[in-house]
């Protein structure tokens, strides 16, 4: 029998950099510990996370790098 493992989606882009001052990654906004924990998580939890994330960007999208 085959087992099927669910796929979690992640807003990761693959441009993992982590911003000095907030502590977010510039390509998602997350921090490292959410990125850590993305994939034991549950999906409560990630949601949670998901609802931050346009705030964060914004507020990155803010910064001179």
């Amino acid at each position: 029998m085959i087992e099927y493992v669910p796929i979690v989606q992640s807003p990761c882009i693959s441009v993992c950099v982590m911003d000095a001052e907030t502590g977010w990654c510039l390509g998602c906004a997350r921090t490292i510990d959410e990125i850590g924990r993305w994939g034991e998580t549950d999906q409560a939890d990630r949601d949670a996370v998901m609802e931050t994330l346009p705030a964060r960007m914004e507020a990155l999208e803010g910064k001179a790098f």
